[in-house]
C-alpha cells in the first residue's frame, strides 16, 4: 500500500518492528536475471495486478483510507485475486485493479481472514478483453531456507517492480506493528528484499514460476528484510471458495509464539519431553508456547501464559499449520490438549469456538458515530475478553474530549451496552436532542472509566442504520433500524450564578450574572472551518431577549447546533441572529422563559476606552473558571488577523484590537475589560488565526473589541431587525506619515490628521481588494491596491471606526491618493445578505459550496462558484485528488459555474461510472480530474437553507455511511480536518 496522507497502509504494515529478534539474512542477489529467471518474470507480471483501493470508513482497526497494493490472479476462470487482509480490510471496501496491460476491472471482498494477513478478491475475468488470463499456482511447500525469490508488484506505488531476495528463515513469529492490525498464530517467513510501500499483497515467487509466499510487511528502518506470509492457510480458502463452501475457522481464543527449545526448558519443558520432540521432528528448533490466553474464551482457567503446548488430540505437534488445521476442522467440537506447565504435563478439553463468531461483520450508525462488536483482533492485542460496543467512529454526537479511537462503551442513558443488539434497543428510546449519560473505558487504560453526557443528534444524522457484509456481492447492505423519537419540549429551571470573591471590585464582580457558555456543534464542515466542536463564553446584551454577543471563532455558521448553559446549570437551545461578516462576532438568541435566574443585561459603554486607561480584566480560563484582576490598556493597534492560505477560513480584518497588560488576557478566550461602576469597556474575543506550519495547530489570538462599535448593530437586532450592512470589499493596512508623506499625501493633509487623531498619525492604504462575490459580476471595484484613503463621504479616515460608514451606504465618495495623485471615486459597496454561505452539496465525499468570503478576500479570480470545502478520508475525491480549495468548472466537459448546473450535471451520471471534472487549483492551475462515481458508500446530498431553515435532501442511492458518519459530518480534511487539529 503506497504512502497517503496520514493514512494507515504500508507506512504501517512495512513500520519498523522491534521485537528483539536480530535478522539472519542473506545477501540479495545483485547480478544480473538469467535466461530463465526472465522467462519466468514475463509469464508471472501478467497475473500481478495493480489494486487502488478505499476503506471506506473506520471498522475495527482500520481507519478509513485510500490507498495502493498489490495482488496476483490466483483463478482465471472465475476471477479470484489474492492480497493482504490489511488491503482488503475488515470494514466496507470499494476499488478496482489495474492488469499489466493497463485494462481495468472492479474488485470485490469474497473472504478477509478473520486473523492472518491474506484476503481474497473477485473481479469478472470478461472484463479483461484484450489479453488472455492466466493464474499462478500456489506452492506453499516449496518455500525453502536458501531459495531465491523474486518479489513482484506495485512497490512504493510504481506501476511495477521486481526485487530480488533470497529466504533467509520460515520459522520467524508474525512481525508485531504495533496498535491496530496485526498477524498472528503462524509462522512467516523471513528474507532479504527491500520491499516498500504498495508491494503489500505481492507474489513471491521462485524460479519455476510457482507462488511460494504472499509478501505482507517489512522493516523501514534501514534493514533490507521483508516479511512473507505462507501459502498454506491462503490455498485452503481459495479452495473453499471455488468450491463455494464456507471457510471454517476455529479458535480457542489463545495466542501462541514459537519459543526456542532454551527458552522452553526454562518455562519447564522436560528433557523427555524435548528428546521425543526432536526424534519425530529432527529439524525443528523450537515448540509452541502460550503467549495470551483471553479471559471469559474457551482456553480460560485451562490453559495459562506460559504452557508449553506438546499435543493436540494426542498427536505431537510444533507448527502453527497443523494446530491452525486440527482448529478449524473442529468448530463446535471438543479437542484435547497437553501441555507442560512448570515441567508437569498438563491435559485438558475445551470446545473450539466459531473465529467468524467473534469477528464482527456489521455495524450501526447513529447521531453520527459509529458502532460495532469488539473484534478478536482487538481482544487479543489488549489481552481482554470478547466483549462490549467498541466505538469504530468517535464522532458527531459520541464525539468525546480526546479525538483518540479505541473506546468500548459501558453504558448509555444508565443502562448497560454489554452488546451491539442492547446498545440498539437502549438508543432507539432516546429522543432527538436529548442530554443522556455515557460510560466508556479506552482499549489502552481499562482501569479509568470514563463519564460524559452528550447531546443526541437525530436531525442532522436522522437514519440509525446497520450495515451488513454481503460476501456474496463484496459489498455492505445497509438497512434503517428505527425512526427517531421526537425532542421532548423544554421546560422552565431555576439557577441561581455564582458570587465571585472581589470585595475590592463589586460592580465586576456582579457582571458574572451577564455570562453564559456556549457549546457549538457543527454536523458539517463548511467555510474552512478546522473543528466539529467548539466551545466558548457569550456576554448577554439583552435579558429580556435572550440575546447573546459570542466570538465568531465558537460559532463560524448557523448550520449547527447550540446549547447554552446559564449558571452553569440551566441548559438551553440557542440559534444565531446574526454574523458579522467583519468584526469576528456572532448574535445569538435563547428562550429567556425558559429561565428563572437572575440573568443580567450588560451595560455597554458609549464612550471609546483609550490606550493606558484602567480597567478590571474579567475573563474565563481553559477551565471555564472565571478570573479578575485590574489591568491596564496597553495598546489599541489596528490589525488584520493573518489568512490561512492552505484553506481559507474566516478571519477578521480591518478592526483596532486591544491589548492589556496581564497575563491572563493570554489565557482567557472570553471576557471583557469592566469599569468600576460595571460598565463593559470591552469584549475579550477569541480570533481564529493562522495554522501553524510547525505543529500543525491552529494560532489562536485573545484581543479585545471596543464595546461601542457592537451599540448600532444591538439596537438594530433588538428592535427585531436583521441588520443588513454593506461593506468595502477591501483589506487595508495602516501608513506612517512618514510614508504617506513619499506617496504624495500633501502636507495639509499631514497635518489634518495630526488634528484629526492626535494619539496615532495614520492613514490607511488599500492592501488587498476582494474579487467579486460571483463569477458573473463585474469587478465593479474602483479602489485600487496601493490606493491612500484620505477621506470617505467627505470624513477624514483615521480611525477603523470610522469606515463603518460603509455598512449603511450602497456608494460612498471616496478621495485617495494613487500613484501620487488625488483622485475622487465613487465606490459602491457590497451587500452582505448573502454573503454567508445557505447551500452545500456532498457528492462523492467532498463538501463543496460557493466560495465563502474568506476564499474571496485571498484570491484574486474566481474561476466557479463550486468549491472544494472538505474531503472525506477513504472517499472517491480523496483517492483521485479532488482537494479542498479546488475549483470545480465543468463535468464531462458541460460547463458548471454554479451549484445549481453542478448538480443537474452529476445527478445523471450513473452510479460506479467514471466521468471528468474539469478543475482549477488556488493557485490557478487547471487540470483534469477522472473519477467514479459510489453513490452506495458516498450519497449524494444536499443542503440549503430556505427562509433560515436548513433543510437536507438526498439523491440516488441515499444509503451510505462511507466516512459521512451516517448523513452528515465525518469529512475530515479541508480547514484543518479534525484529524490533522
Amino acid at each position: 500500500m503506497s504512502d497517503g496522507a496520514s493514512t494507515p497502509d504500508d507506512s504501517h504494515m512495512n513500520g519498523i518492528e522491534s521485537d528483539g529478534e536480530t535478522s539472519a539474512l542473506l545477501p540479495a542477489t545483485a547480478t544480473a536475471d538469467t535466461a530463465e529467471w526472465q522467462a519466468t518474470i514475463e509469464k508471472v507480471v501478467r497475473n500481478v495486478v495493480s489494486i487502488h483501493f478505499c476503506q471506506t470508513c473506520s471498522f475495527d482497526t482500520d481507519a478509513a483510507c485510500s490507498s495502493e497494493a498489490t495482488g496476483f490472479v490466483v483463478d482465471a476462470e472465475q476471477g479470484y485475486i489474492l492480497t493482504n487482509r490489511h488491503v482488503v480490510g475488515a470494514g466496507p471496501f470499494w476499488g478496482y485493479c489495474i492488469f499489466d496491460n493497463h485494462e481495468e476491472c472492479d474488485v470485490y471482498p469474497v473472504y478477509r481472514d478473520p486473523v492472518h494477513d491474506f484476503g481474497i478478491l473477485r473481479f469478472d475475468p470478461k472484463a479483461i478483453k484484450y489479453m488472455p488470463l492466466t493464474a499462478l499456482d500456489l506452492r506453499p511447500d516449496l518455500a525453502k531456507v536458501g531459495a531465491e525469490i523474486r518479489v513482484v508488484g506495485n512497490d512504493a506505488g510504481e506501476k511495477l517492480s521486481i526485487l530480488s531476495g533470497v529466504i533467509s528463515r520460515l520459522d520467524r513469529n508474525a512481525p508485531e506493528y504495533g496498535e491496530g492490525y496485526s498477524d498472528f498464530n503462524t509462522n512467516y517467513i523471513q528474507a532479504a528484499a527491500a520491499a516498500s510501500g504498495g508491494s503489500s499483497g505481492s507474489p513471491v515467487v521462485n524460479v519455476d514460476g510457482f507462488a511460494i509466499a504472499l509478501q505482507a510487511g517489512g522493516r523501514n528502518d534501514g534493514a533490507a528484510t521483508d516479511y512473507f506470509l505462507p501459502l498454506d492457510r491462503p490455498h485452503r480458502a481459495l479452495e473453499c471458495v471455488r468450491k463455494g463452501v464456507p471457510i471454517e475457522r476455529g479458535t480457542i481464543q489463545t495466542q501462541w509464539m514459537i519459543k526456542p527449545f532454551d527458552e522452553c526448558r526454562r518455562l519447564g519443558l522436560t528433557s523427555e519431553c524435548e528428546n521425543m520432540i526432536r526424534q519425530q521432528f529432527p529439524k525443528e528448533t523450537g515448540m509452541l508456547v502460550a503467549e495470551i490466553v483471553l479471559p471469559e474464551g474457551p482456553a480460560d482457567t485451562k490453559l495459562e501464559e506460559g504452557d508449553v503446548l506438546i499435543k493436540v488430540n494426542g498427536d505431537l505437534l510444533t507448527q502453527f499449520i497443523p494446530l491452525d488445521a486440527i482448529l478449524d476442522s473442529s468448530v463446535g467440537k471438543t479437542v484435547k490438549i497437553l501441555v507442560q506447565r512448570g515441567g508437569k504435563d498438563v491435559e485438558v478439553e475445551m470446545e473450539v469456538g466459531d473465529l467468524h463468531a467473534i469477528t464482527p461483520d456489521r455495524f450501526v450508525t447513529v447521531g453520527g458515530g459509529s458502532f460495532h462488536n469488539l473484534s478478536y483482533q482487538q481482544a487479543r492485542l489488549y489481552a481482554i475478553a470478547v466483549k462490549g460496543v467498541f466505538i469504530c467512529e468517535a464522532a458527531g454526537s459520541f464525539r468525546f474530549e480526546s479525538t483518540d479511537s479505541g473506546w468500548i462503551l459501558d453504558s448509555i442513558d444508565q443502562k448497560k451496552t454489554p452488546d451491539l443488539d442492547t446498545f440498539i434497543e437502549v438508543v432507539k428510546n432516546i429522543p432527538d436532542r436529548a442530554r443522556v449519560v455515557v460510560t466508556y473505558k479506552h482499549l489502552r487504560d481499562l482501569h479509568t472509566l470514563s463519564t460524559s453526557i452528550i447531546y443526541m443528534d437525530r436531525h442532522w444524522a436522522k437514519k440509525m442504520r446497520m450495515a451488513i457484509r454481503n460476501d456474496q456481492t463484496g459489498v455492505w447492505d445497509f438497512t434503517d433500524l428505527a425512526e427517531p423519537l421526537p425532542a421532548l419540549p423544554p421546560k422552565r429551571c431555576k439557577a441561581d450564578f455564582i458570587t465571585l470573591d472581589a470585595v475590592a471590585h463589586p460592580a465586576a464582580a456582579d457582571a458574572i450574572k451577564s455570562f453564559v457558555r456556549v457549546s457549538c456543534t457543527l454536523p458539517l464542515k463548511l467555510d474552512g472551518f478546522p473543528r466539529t466542536k467548539k466551545v466558548g463564553f457569550g456576554l448577554v446584551i439583552d435579558a429580556e431577549k435572550g440575546l447573546v454577543v459570542v466570538s465568531r471563532s465558537t460559532v463560524p455558521y448557523d448550520l449547527c447546533d447550540m446549547s447554552i448553559t446559564i449558571a452553569d446549570s440551566i441548559i438551553v437551545e440557542g440559534k444565531v441572529r446574526f454574523m458579522h461578516p467583519l468584526a469576528n462576532y456572532t448574535i445569538i438568541q435563547y428562550d429567556p422563559s425558559l429561565v428563572d435566574a437572575s440573568v443580567k443585561t450588560a451595560k455597554l459603554s458609549t464612550v471609546p476606552i483609550k490606550q493606558g486607561a484602567s480597567t478590571i480584566f474579567l475573563g474565563f480560563n481553559q477551565n471555564f473558571r472565571a478570573v479578575l484582576t485590574p489591568t491596564t490598556v496597553t495598546d489599541i493597534t489596528t490589525v488584520a488577523i493573518p489568512s490561512n492560505p492552505a484553506a481559507p477560513r474566516y478571519r477578521a480584518i480591518n478592526l483596532d484590537a486591544i491589548t492589556v497588560d496581564t497575563g491572563l488576557s493570554g489565557q482567557c478566550g472570553s471576557g471583557v475589560l469592566i469599569a468600576e461602576d460595571g460598565t463593559i469597556e470591552a469584549l475579550w474575543l477569541n480570533y481564529l488565526g493562522e495554522r501553524s506550519h510547525h505543529s500543525s495547530k491552529d494560532v489562536e489570538y485573545h484581543l479585545g473589541l471596543s464595546a461601542p462599535t457592537l451599540l448600532p448593530i444591538i439596537d438594530q437586532i433588538r428592535a427585531d431587525t436583521v441588520p443588513s450592512l454593506r461593506i468595502l470589499n477591501i483589506e487595508t493596512n495602516t501608513v506612517q506619515m512618514s510614508q504617506v508623506r513619499i506617496m504624495g499625501v500633501s502636507e495639509s493633509w499631514i497635518s489634518a490628521v495630526a488634528a484629526a487623531n492626535p494619539s496615532r498619525h495614520q492613514l490607511f492604504m488599500v492592501r488587498k481588494i476582494d474579487c467579486p462575490p460571483s463569477i458573473t459580476a463585474d469587478d465593479y471595484q474602483s479602489l485600487k491596491e496601493g490606493d491612500i484613503i484620505l477621506t470617505l463621504n467627505g470624513q477624514l479616515i483615521t480611525r477603523v471606526s470610522e469606515f463603518d460608514i460603509m455598512y449603511n451606504n450602497p456608494v460612498l465618495t471616496a478621495l485617495v491618493v494613487r500613484n501620487g495623485q488625488e483622485v475622487t471615486l465613487q465606490v459602491p459597496t457590497q451587500p452582505t445578505a448573502d454573503l454567508e454561505t445557505s447551500r452545500a452539496v456532498i457528492f462523492c465525499g467532498a463538501i463543496l459550496h460557493r466560495p465563502h468570503h474568506a476564499v474571496r478576500q485571498q484570491i484574486s479570480k474566481l474561476h466557479s462558484e463550486v468549491y472544494v470545502s472538505a474531503r472525506t478520508r477513504g472517499s472517491p475525491s480523496y483517492q483521485y485528488g479532488l482537494a479542498p480549495t479546488n475549483f470545480i468548472t465543468a463535468v464531462n466537459d458541460v460547463p458548471t459555474p454554479t451549484l445549481t448546473e453542478f448538480l443537474r450535471e452529476v445527478v445523471s451520471i450513473k452510479d460506479n461510472t467514471y466521468f471528468r471534472l474539469r478543475v482549477v487549483t488556488f493557485d490557478n492551475v487547471p487540470w483534469v480530474a477522472t473519477m467514479k462515481k459510489c453513490e452506495h458508500y458516498f450519497p449524494t446530498v444536499e443542503f440549503s437553507k430556505v427562509e433560515g431553515v436548513w433543510t437536507r435532501k438526498g439523491f440516488g442511492e441515499d444509503g451510505g455511511v462511507g466516512g459521512l458518519a451516517g448523513e452528515v459530518g465525518g469529512a475530515d480534511e479541508g480547514g484543518g480536518g479534525d484529524v490533522e487539529g
